[in-house]
């Protein structure tokens, strides 16, 4: 496949200098609200609607959700590269999510936006059938086994992405490691919501940028994996029944 990136617009991230981020947050912040007696200061605001009209110019819904969007590369060129896009990133790094906000405000990106936010809490919050397709791109791997249970990627995760994606909506996975790919893969495998499928000729990857993960592999030449997951519509499940 030709990872080359084309030449669409590109932002000038030198004019805006990227705070000191540690890698994790606390690890608090991968449980539900729920499961808090008390919540802390420093947990994401939990969400009960989406504030559209103050996300993005033209007031409508995200079209696509950027889930871990981390610095926010890919969403901005997202956007930048599809102006008739909302793009939307969910976030759990309230410093990146401010810095991102910086980036977008001084490029006039009327169609991004980054949420601070945690994925444990669902996404009730977002219209059902509303979202085009959803990207889950190189995630944090959490590699000890017993922390395992911080990444996201799970049959409820699935559940959630199913109910906000149109019918035959696509989630678009990439990671450089193994042992991710290996899990997500087994987990996509059992689901009841999505079929895994692979990035071939005739569905190619579809977006021509990149992370800076997925640029910085290219440049160390470290390989990494690009597939997708298909929405399952009730009525095929129906159908196989």
């Amino acid at each position: 496949m030709d990872r080359r990136i084309n030449d669409s617009p590109e932002i000038n991230w030198a004019a805006y200098p990227m705070p000191r981020v540690r890698h994790h947050v606390n690890s608090q912040a991968y449980l539900p609200a729920s499961q808090h007696h008390i919540l802390p200061t420093w947990y994401p605001p939990v969400r009960t609607e989406g504030d559209w009209a103050s996300w993005f110019v033209n007031g409508r819904n995200a079209d696509v959700l950027d889930v871990g969007c981390g610095r926010g590369a890919f969403l901005m060129r997202h956007a930048l590269a599809f102006p008739e896009l909302n793009i939307l990133g969910v976030e759990v790094r309230q410093i990146l999510t401010e810095w991102i906000a910086g980036v977008i405000a001084g490029e006039h990106l009327g169609n991004a936006h980054a949420e601070w936010y945690s994925i444990a809490n669902g996404l009730d919050w977002i219209p059902e059938a509303s979202v085009q397709c959803a990207v889950y791109l190189f995630p944090d791997p959490w590699p000890k086994k017993r922390h395992h249970k911080r990444r996201a990627f799970s049959e409820e995760f699935l559940s959630m992405l199913h109910r906000v994606l149109v019918p035959g909506g696509k989630l678009w996975l990439a990671t450089d490691r193994e042992d991710v790919d290996a899990y997500q893969r087994d987990v996509l495998s059992k689901s009841r919501f999505f079929q895994l499928r692979e990035v071939d000729d005739a569905t190619p990857w579809p977006f021509p940028f990149a992370t800076d993960q997925q640029m910085f592999c290219d440049a160390k030449g470290i390989p990494y994996v690009l597939y997708y997951a298909e929405r399952i519509d009730e009525r095929s499940q129906s159908a196989g029944a």
